[in-house]
């Protein structure tokens, strides 16, 4: 069954949110589930003005407890109440998420009308599951304790042929049904049908991966093997190079390598320095593309969509 999966911009900005770029936030939407990777400053209003139905945000994904990545939590915890909801809410991110939830709860008097359920990561791990993929999250390197995540779908079966059902002698209806299922079915002659004699090759699932605040470190690559869109910091340009090393962050060079060596089918990049006003953007843009062709630049609001391969 073919599901869409898109990948909203909310803010592309690091640091500090500028009139035209709001703080780092993405949102993933796979179907009817729709998971968030970082809620910075500006998250709930770029929600708003994609009108998107976002109130029922299944999980939250914090990289670190940096204020640029986690100001925009307590508003979107309580418009989340706006709805009747009975799910809950999941949030995970490393040390210290749990304590900044429960003090903003008590602090701002919310009032919730779903459980929350803040699970904290102190290792690499699948953190969250669902029906056909799995979120896994992996350590990276920045000045306080950060993670990245990736979105991994299961394979698929192959395609069913019927002429091949047909020609086997299978009649139209649940055995056909069965055998796309994968359960093999026994005919009224008494020849058992396995579902490989009716399915075409499994096909790969999507992969989706979101990297940001870390310095270059080769690991990400093998993390985000295969993704088909990486969306990774590339905050500074080469001549700030050694800032970038200090503040424990990557140059878009540095992304773009990370983009080739895992073979992702697309890099975007996000968290720029508010040094670059958009302008000068595009000189991130050249040095990546010098190293991954496929490189892009997010800007708030910015909507991919990631197909399946076949």
């Amino acid at each position: 069954m073919s599901m869409n999966m898109e990948a909203f911009v909310l803010g592309c900005g690091g640091m500090m949110p500028l009139p035209y770029r709001h703080l780092t936030s993405v949102l993933l939407r796979r179907d009817g589930d729709l998971f968030l990777f970082d809620c910075g400053e500006g998250t709930q209003v770029s929600l708003k003005r994609l009108n998107l139905k976002w109130k029922k945000i299944d999980a939250i994904f914090i990289s670190h407890t940096h204020a640029d990545h986690v100001t925009g939590l307590p508003g979107i915890m309580m418009l989340s109440s706006q709805v009747d909801r009975t799910e809950p809410l999941y949030i995970y991110g490393p040390p210290k998420v749990a304590e900044y939830v429960e003090s903003s709860r008590k602090v701002l008097d919310m009032y919730i009308n779903y459980p929350v359920i803040v699970k904290e990561i102190t290792a690499p791990c699948i953190v969250h599951e669902g029906d056909g993929f799995y979120i896994r999250a992996f350590p990276l390197q920045h000045t306080k304790t950060c993670v990245g995540y990736t979105l991994e779908e299961l394979d698929r079966p192959g395609e069913f042929n019927p002429e091949k059902a047909e020609s086997l002698g299978i009649p139209r209806g649940p055995l056909w049904g069965r055998l796309q299922r994968g359960e093999s079915v026994t005919l009224e002659n008494g020849r058992t049908v396995e579902p490989g004699d009716v399915m075409g090759e499994r096909r790969s699932g999507r992969k989706f991966s979101f990297v940001t605040d870390t310095q270059y470190i080769p690991s990400i690559a093998d993390e985000v093997r295969g993704s088909d869109l990486l969306i990774c910091e590339g905050m500074f340009d080469d001549s700030c190079a050694e800032q970038a090393k200090e503040k424990k962050h990557m140059t878009s060079r540095q992304a773009a390598r990370i983009a080739r060596d895992s073979n992702s089918a697309r890099m975007a990049m996000i968290h720029y320095s508010p040094r670059y006003t958009d302008r000068e953007l595009p000189v991130l843009l050249e040095q990546a593309r010098e190293v991954f062709p496929a490189a892009e630049l997010t800007r708030d609001r910015m909507v991919f969509d990631i197909p399946y391969v076949d």
